[in-house]
């Protein structure tokens, strides 16, 4: 079921204050921000959580309802576990602002981090099920950015906003729209104090994939990875990534499987199944294989593929899943395999 923006923004903050303006969305769903005298800014999350994002220097108003998270600007001293969220910090330049990460060193494609790890300006604090709390005071975190993982495990939460660190999910991977993924970054923008900049880099986004070949294609795409048991692992329609084969003007091979909901983007299809729905599509995308022999390695059947007898056959790069900030150039590359147009690509190759 679609969640509307009414059934969770709520700018009542209990204190009396009336919003002067709110930030005009133009594809993301998940979260809303409105403005109040002084700087002041709201934002609410459809998971139903409030922050009142209050501005450097400023007091804190009295009388807020008890639900209001309040964080003071300038984000600082993050313990970042959504991975997403690193491209949209990169994005503005504000990389610094993370101290903390929970993800380890070498499972960051986003150089930046890497570096930053490196020169022991972030260090790794833990998973999200199992932070170093001791870790996270002594380095003085005043914000923990979670993956919606951490619903599976409130304790953690509730251990982190019992030291004083506010708790912010993300969640952007619940946005249908790719364009919505990347809106994300006006959310940080106003945590950093860098709305204008957020606003160009999103906007970036939107050139980028207006900039496509808007023509039509009557091509079909599979989208797949093999998993260790040889079944096809592929995404739901309505998945972000479905939606960007789309949108490049492909028709999605399992469009007639149960839409994308909240926490199941993906299906397991044994190889019967899948060789049934993607035999005739015109390209196969895979995410997991380096050859095409080592494709046909995994399963002989694939040989049969009208894609892999064409050669029509790309692997993403694994970069691709951490760079939400770049939807709208893996959009291009989508367009450009659809269209023929495959000199210059980012994010995507294709297998020999």
């Amino acid at each position: 079921m679609t969640q509307l923006v009414d059934d969770f923004r709520d700018t009542d903050i209990g204190c009396g204050w009336e919003p002067t303006g709110s930030m005009e969305l133009s594809y993301a769903r998940r979260f809303t921000i409105d403005y109040f005298e002084g700087g002041y800014q709201l934002a609410c999350l459809s998971d139903g959580n409030r922050y009142l994002i209050v501005p450097e220097g400023a007091d804190v108003p009295e009388g807020l309802s008890e639900d209001i998270i309040v964080l003071e600007q300038p984000a600082s001293d993050i313990y970042l576990v959504a991975s997403d969220s690193m491209c949209l910090f990169d994005a503005l330049g504000a990389l610094d602002r993370i101290s903390v990460s929970g993800i380890e060193r070498d499972d960051w494609s986003i150089t930046a981090a890497r570096e930053a790890m490196d020169a022991g300006d972030m260090v790794y604090g833990g998973k999200y099920r199992a932070p170093d709390y001791e870790l996270l005071v002594s380095r003085g975190v005043r914000l923990a950015i979670e993956s919606t993982m951490v619903n599976h495990t409130p304790d953690v939460r509730d251990k982190l906003m019992e030291l004083g660190i506010p708790v912010l999910v993300e969640l952007s991977s619940y946005e249908s729209e790719p364009l919505g993924r990347a809106e994300w970054i006006r959310l940080y923008g106003a945590l950093c104090g860098l709305d204008d900049l957020a606003q160009e880099k999103f906007q970036q986004q939107v050139d980028q994939a207006a900039s496509i070949d808007s023509e039509p294609t009557d091509l079909t795409v599979a989208y797949f990875y093999l998993n260790s048991n040889g079944a096809a692992v592929v995404r739901r329609p309505g998945d972000y990534v479905t939606a960007m084969i789309e949108q490049a003007g492909g028709t999605y091979a399992f469009d007639d499987l149960d839409p994308a909901v909240a926490g199941s983007s993906s299906v397991t299809m044994q190889m019967e199944q899948f060789y049934a729905q993607a035999k005739d599509a015109d390209a196969s995308i895979d995410d997991s294989i380096t050859s095409l022999d080592a494709l046909l390695a995994r399963n002989e059947l694939l040989a049969d593929f009208k894609a892999v007898k064409t050669g029509n056959v790309w692997v993403t790069d694994q970069n691709m899943y951490q760079q939400m900030m770049a939807s709208g150039d893996i959009i291009l590359d989508f367009n450009r395999i659809l269209h023929g147009a495959t000199g210059e690509l980012t994010y995507l190759h294709q297998l020999t």
